[in-house]
């Protein structure tokens, strides 16, 4: 009707509360939010904690994908499709409190509400940009640029008020799995930090904003972070004998 205005639509209360369609969820450290492959029928607002989301191929080697933080939405892939099933596993770190918005309504305050949808774009641009920024990691950067990287995510550096610079509890294999090394290397480049000052490591990990000016002015030296150098061993006699007879 001419003349009525529409009510402001609060987007912060809309994904703080319950209501038609979206219900809060709380689960403890590794619980599991859904399943690969399990069907996909709603969206998740992570409100507090910490979660992350893993692959397994066909082979069985499981893979993290990403991290996830308070403020983060996951299960998109249920918006896609008439019967979309899940392409990762969300597992919380710590405990975590979420809300579950079935996908049905959220498509319709998406296409209602422009302020929730103005909002949700922009989530989906900062994760594009994020998910391209972590392939050039990959392609470009050593292990131990993308640990530190990796380190800095989960401290919060960057972002919006101050940095967590504990971060919540997570394992050395986790770690290797993200950056694409191995478990050994991880303790190695984790051993080295905590000797520089970038972080303090005993139980819980704490990163230091020695770290993020070392990333920025590109201070982690090549030399260190390349694998040892393996020297020849000392040739022996035989060995000096059989090159001398090939020559």
């Amino acid at each position: 009707m001419d003349g009525v205005e529409k009510k402001h639509f609060d987007t912060t209360a809309y994904l703080a509360t319950e209501g038609p369609g979206r219900k809060i969820v709380r689960l403890k450290a590794k619980q599991v939010f859904f399943s690969q492959g399990s069907r996909a029928g709603s969206v998740f607002y992570l409100q507090t904690g910490r979660a992350r989301l893993t692959v397994v191929s066909k082979k069985g080697k499981e893979a993290t994908v990403t991290l996830l933080a308070a403020g983060d939405f996951f299960g998109e892939e249920s918006m896609v499709g008439t019967d979309p099933v899940r392409t990762t596993t969300a597992t919380a770190i710590t405990v975590c409190v979420v809300l579950e918005i079935v996908k049905e309504r959220l498509l319709r305050v998406l296409h209602e509400e422009h302020a929730f949808s103005d909002f949700f774009m922009q989530f989906t641009l900062s994760r594009g940009m994020r998910t391209q920024a972590d392939l050039v990691d990959q392609l470009f950067n050593s292990s131990e640029r993308r640990l530190a990287r990796i380190l800095l995510l989960m401290a919060q550096f960057g972002e919006p008020g101050e940095p967590e610079t504990q971060i919540p509890p997570i394992t050395q294999e986790t770690l290797a799995e993200m950056i694409g090394t191995t478990r050994s290397r991880v303790s190695f480049f984790m051993n080295r930090f905590r000797k520089l000052g970038y972080i303090d490591y005993n139980g819980h990990i704490q990163v230091h904003k020695l770290l993020l000016d070392t990333v920025l002015h590109d201070g982690l030296p090549e030399e260190n972070a390349s694998r040892p150098k393996l020297l020849d061993p000392p040739p022996s006699k035989a060995r000096t004998a059989k090159r001398a007879m090939v020559a």
